[in-house]
């Protein structure tokens, strides 16, 4: 519930050092809150993640803390954050645990739902005009019913892709870790 039309810069805090992750948003990069939540969920912008952990209150250990007190709200005994971007191998989760979450997030957060389902989107980049892509190929397939979406990668755990979707009439929530 934090103000969704705050500004948030990209800093150096924010550079995926340990990986060396791709970015489009290069440091001095500036958007509100509400953009950056979009572009890391429809496009695992890493730094837009960095940033919204950054920004809030309490800063990055906050957040993480908030992450994990959500997870244990949620049921997810067999989940740990370590960062916002998931791009630390020290965060772990089930799949188990992860269907719980993915569940939650479609039926609480209608932001969640629109954000990580949208194909494409441009957004406006210190009052420049940059196009994104979502992750997830398939919300862009009109065959699919999609109503929540999240792509993730690191080397240790591979291609992962978490997904709500509609087939045959059956709501269900796929986890391919």
């Amino acid at each position: 519930n934090l103000d969704p039309n705050e500004v948030l810069t990209i800093s150096n805090d924010d550079v995926d050092w340990l990986r060396g992750s791709h970015s489009r948003l290069q440091v001095g990069a500036s958007t509100t809150r509400e953009e950056m939540l979009r572009l890391a969920l429809m496009s695992s912008e890493n730094r837009a993640a960095s940033a919204l952990s950054r920004y809030y209150p309490g800063g990055r250990e906050a957040f993480v803390q908030a992450m994990n007190q959500k997870a244990a709200l949620l049921g997810m005994s067999g989940t740990r954050y370590a960062d916002s971007t998931g791009l630390s191998s020290t965060n772990v989760s089930t799949a188990e645990d992860l269907a719980r979450l993915v569940r939650a997030a479609h039926q609480q957060y209608p932001k969640i739902r629109e954000f990580s389902t949208t194909t494409s989107y441009v957004a406006t980049i210190n009052g420049r005009q940059l196009g994104f892509r979502n992750t997830n190929a398939l919300v862009s397939n009109p065959g699919w019913n999609i109503g929540l979406s999240k792509t993730g990668y690191i080397n240790e755990a591979g291609r992962c892709l978490v997904m709500q979707a509609t087939l045959a009439g059956r709501a269900v929530v796929i986890v391919l870790l």
